[in-house]
């Protein structure tokens, strides 16, 4: 089944391009400028395309972006620290953003002769993520079978929608993804910060996968205290 993915750069797309390729279903890496502060995940997920020798597309959706305003990831405003809680990360959604940006794969997807686009949506993201969540993926789908009715089959395929992150470290592990070669802070520092939501749940992710972390953190034991404080909560 020929299928693109929608790839950030991050841990958890580059995992599921990698799981493709191992089962020969890869087809394209689709990636996204939307004006993120953490756009250099970008240059992470062109090189998982050199790796695994498929084309990358690159949209410039930094118009949209730039319209699309009050989130931590594309404003001048603080990523907050600490583990995912639905009160501090609500900050940095970027409403519609998923839906955007599949809906713009599909129709490279239909256009290129693609079977399936996929994304790594998961469970950790449900609660504050609502287009992470099965009931849009589901609604999603149906849409994009009527939008293409006639013209191209075409399926959302989301593997992870109700695994935890530490199964796509897993899944990953199997596949031979090169960890060190993704990224997920938010803050686009020199270094993963150690500190914000995503590098709490990247570290956590590694600790319960029993799989080594060879991300470099500037602050590499902060997730203990942050998991600490949100399970007493």
């Amino acid at each position: 089944m020929k299928t693109s993915i929608v790839c950030s750069g991050g841990l958890d797309s580059v995992s599921l391009a990698h799981v493709l390729a191992v089962e020969n279903n890869l087809s394209r890496i689709i990636s996204f400028d939307y004006g993120q502060r953490h756009r250099k995940e970008l240059g992470f997920a062109a090189q998982a395309a050199r790796r695994l020798n498929v084309p990358f597309h690159l949209i410039d959706m930094r118009p949209i972006g730039a319209a699309l305003t009050g989130s931590a990831l594309t404003d001048d405003i603080d990523v907050p620290d600490g583990h995912y809680a639905e009160d501090t990360m609500r900050i940095t959604v970027v409403p519609n953003r998923n839906a955007i940006m599949l809906t713009i794969a599909f129709g490279v997807a239909a256009a290129q002769g693609d079977d399936a686009v996929a994304t790594a949506v998961h469970g950790g993201d449900h609660f504050i993520y609502p287009d992470c969540r099965p009931q849009f993926t589901a609604a999603f789908a149906a849409m994009q079978k009527a939008a293409l009715d006639g013209y191209a089959d075409v399926a959302l395929h989301v593997p992870f929608v109700h695994k935890t992150k530490a199964d796509i470290v897993t899944a990953g592990a199997r596949a031979n993804t090169p960890f060190a070669e993704t990224w997920s802070c938010y803050k686009g520092g020199d270094l993963h910060c150690g500190r914000c939501g995503t590098c709490v749940e990247r570290r956590e992710a590694f600790h319960l996968a029993g799989v080594v972390d060879p991300t470099a953190y500037a602050d590499p034991d902060f997730w203990q205290a942050a998991i600490a404080r949100h399970e007493g909560a």
